[in-house]
């Protein structure tokens, strides 16, 4: 059984190993505009997932993917050169959903800023459905009480 501080230590020192080796070693044309986002380690050492982001579009993405799965026994090699665990894990290269979820979020956003914009137009020159102030004030409890048909406490009941 292993430490997970030990895991997030070593997951951490492998995000900046692949990102400093796909920086300085791999040389692929396929690669384009990769960014290391995170890495996760399994608690027993033997797995590493390592989270990545493309700038461009589908067929970069689609190129960069290939390029670091034809490089992953490189990757793998330094790794375990630099970080001197008995086993080196194994790597797995995932595309990070994050920039998709942000983009998902600003569309919403903006969803939510155009409805408060229509909203803010309809309500322009509006007037209340009733009176301005629709509550009832001290005075007119005052009105009410004196109304006729109504008994004072102070009388008794009428005698004849």
């Amino acid at each position: 059984m292993t430490d997970n501080a030990r895991a997030r230590k070593l997951a951490d020192r492998i995000q900046v190993v692949v990102a400093e080796t796909l920086d300085r070693r791999i040389k692929d044309p396929r690669l384009g505009f990769v960014t290391i986002t995170d890495a996760r380690v399994t608690g027993d050492l033997r797995e590493a997932t390592v989270f990545y982001t493309v700038y461009g579009d589908d067929e970069e993405r689609a190129a960069s993917a290939a390029a670091l799965e034809s490089a992953k026994g490189v990757l793998r090699s330094e790794v375990g050169r630099q970080t001197g665990v008995r086993f080196t894990p194994s790597l797995a290269f995932v595309p990070d959903a994050l920039p998709d979820n942000a983009r998902t979020i600003e569309d919403l956003l903006d969803k939510a800023r155009a409805k408060d914009a229509e909203v803010r137009e309809v309500s322009t020159g509006a007037k209340y459905a009733g009176e301005a102030d629709p509550y009832r004030k001290p005075e007119d409890e005052d009105d009410e009480a004196e109304t006729p048909g109504s008994t004072d406490k102070n009388e008794g009941p009428a005698s004849a």
